[in-house]
């Protein structure tokens, strides 16, 4: 075989064709230039004998480095249209997979925490649904967490910095309430700890739907919020199914210090994945150097208010805030209630929650197969009206109508006991899905988490009124005479949303074709705006041409 010879002083000197044994293959690290000759009649011949009549023209050099970087380029083309990279795939479901299911997994500290202010510090019904509703209020301030991982970059990433930022958090919070046995039996210091765990636990929720909306719309991925949802029931199921068991062979402080150490590894995974491996965009530095830090959050201000503007956006997001708020929450009545009058442990109380959170996977994966083609506003109505009839199984259960049909206490409360608060999580998730689809580019963090915002203040005016519902109708630990009653006023406010519910667009696609109308007219609004001020200074121009004739 002939192989060309080439001079190691100028490789692209005269070259002349000898005979040699083929050589050992090249590697980037020693990379020589490939010569191609040019014969006569165009064709291109590599590595051939020269024959008679070929013409030695200007060589064509091909270098392997050359071939590497065009495959480079090649890959972030690719990934600019769409693709996803396989790596960038395996770090993404790590990372957010993980997260989710540690989010989920929540329930195995808190189901601790619940059952050591009851038993513990004695706290009544009121007081226990206060301090719960209480903790979750540094999750109202989730737009700003979400403005601020939309407008600051942090070593040129804007999303996993504040993953890991919130799980640190988090890990101070449970973390002393694990090793320092008086941060447990302090109310002040408990609550404290509590408000510095939700705070993490908000700023590490706003990253992490942010990522997932952007990664969604970075590679046309639609829907994906429903994996979210099942990672997040994969959590709980697994946090209530050993949560109880825990109660009864572990004290609390042990359960705290298992999520420590788990809260640990997720930091230790968030820490070491870097954000440009996932394909999403990055900002170079002379971005970050003309953009201050007050521009760039008075610009996500700005765009955040843009799109809850949106008539498209506002109109759903007011009904599901709304549909929440109206139902005063006997959360705190009805646990009291189970423990100390019907005496079940946690073991059943965690296994209730498990089957929750099973029917709530079976539901999430039943939408993302099926339930997406079925119309927004018939599901969204189906789902609140069996929300509004779950809540009557409490009412079955307070009325001992079970035991007339032959079924105990703990097999009701295992079965049913936590089926309105499954129906009640599920019926976000086509919010979810629809509001990050209408999200505008370079607002996901901002959008999603004004939207978990809002739900979680609506949660809290739904605790809130059922502490004042409870306190009005006298239910206190030692009298649940009138739980019934406030039971009943809770099924006929969740049939209350249902008079407004033509603010749900029928599907996803009429939204769409909504929000494309509205920025079509603002377009053409702007665009004659435009040819008004062009033909004003055109205007100006003329007489000033006509002012030294004159």
């Amino acid at each position: 075989m002939i192989y060309p010879s080439i001079s190691s002083q100028n490789p692209f000197a005269t070259v002349m064709p000898k005979f040699y044994i083929f050589p050992p293959k090249l590697s980037l690290s020693n990379s020589k230039p490939i010569l191609c000759f040019r014969h006569q009649n165009s064709s291109i011949i590599i590595n051939e004998p020269p024959q008679p009549g070929t013409r030695f023209g200007n060589p064509i050099t091909v270098s392997p480095s050359q071939l590497y970087h065009k495959k480079i380029k090649k890959q972030r083309a690719y990934e600019e249209r769409g693709g996803v990279s396989p790596a960038g795939t395996r770090q993404m479901l790590l990372l957010c997979g993980l997260g989710y299911w540690v989010q989920g997994f929540r329930c195995f500290p808190w189901l601790a925490l619940s059952f050591h202010m009851a038993h513990n510090l004695n706290l009544s019904p009121s007081t226990l649904q206060l301090v719960q509703n209480f903790g979750n209020l540094p999750m109202v301030a989730k737009p700003l967490y979400g403005v601020f991982s939309d407008a600051l970059y942090v070593g040129g990433a804007r999303r996993i910095p504040f993953v890991s930022i919130g799980v640190l958090l988090q890990i101070l919070s449970w973390g002393p309430l694990a090793l320092i046995p008086l941060a447990g039996e302090s109310l002040p210091t408990l609550m404290a700890c509590v408000l510095l765990s939700n705070l993490g636990a908000s700023i590490t929720e706003v990253a992490k739907d942010a990522l997932v909306a952007e990664y969604g719309q970075k590679h046309r991925i639609k829907g994906l919020q429903s994996y979210p949802f099942m990672a997040l029931a994969a959590g709980g199921i697994l946090g209530n199914l050993i949560g109880g068991y825990f109660l009864l062979k572990a004290p609390s402080r042990t359960m705290f210090l298992v999520f420590a150490i788990l809260l640990s590894h997720q930091l230790a995974i968030s820490v070491t994945t870097r954000e440009e491996s996932l394909g999403l965009s990055q900002l170079s530095n002379n971005s970050l150097a003309r953009k201050s830090i007050s521009e760039s959050i008075r610009k996500q201000f700005s765009d955040l208010v843009t799109a809850i503007s949106e008539e498209s956006i506002c109109r759903p997001l007011a009904w599901i805030v709304a549909s929440i708020a109206v139902v005063p929450i006997l959360s705190g009545s009805i646990f009291c209630y189970q423990t100390q009058c019907l005496h079940l442990d946690a073991s059943v109380i965690g296994m209730s929650r498990v089957i929750s959170q099973l029917v709530l996977l079976s539901m999430a994966v039943l939408y993302d197969r099926y339930w997406k083609k079925i119309p927004m506003r018939k599901l969204i109505g189906a789902v609140q009206i069996l929300y509004a009839f779950s809540l009557l199984l409490d009412l079955a259960l307070v009325k001992q109508i079970n035991l007339k049909l032959g079924i105990p206490d703990e097999v009701f409360a295992l079965c049913f006991s936590g089926l309105a608060e499954t129906l009640a999580q599920f019926k976000l998730l086509p919010f979810a899905v629809l509001l990050v689809s209408l999200c505008p580019r370079g607002c996901e963090g901002s959008l999603t988490s004004f939207l978990a915002s809002a739900l979680c203040l609506s949660s809290i005016i739904s605790g809130f009124l059922g502490i004042g519902l409870a306190s009005t109708l006298g239910i206190t630990s030692g009298d649940y005479s009138r739980l019934p009653v406030g039971i009943l006023i809770q099924f006929l406010a969740a049939l209350f949303p249902l008079g407004w519910i033509c603010c749900i667009p029928m599907s996803q696609a009429v939204a769409d074709e909504e929000r494309k109308r509205g920025a079509s007219k603002r377009t053409r609004r702007s665009r004659r705006v435009g040819r008004v001020g062009f033909s004003s200074v055109y205007a100006y121009r003329r007489e000033r041409e006509s002012e030294p004739q004159s």
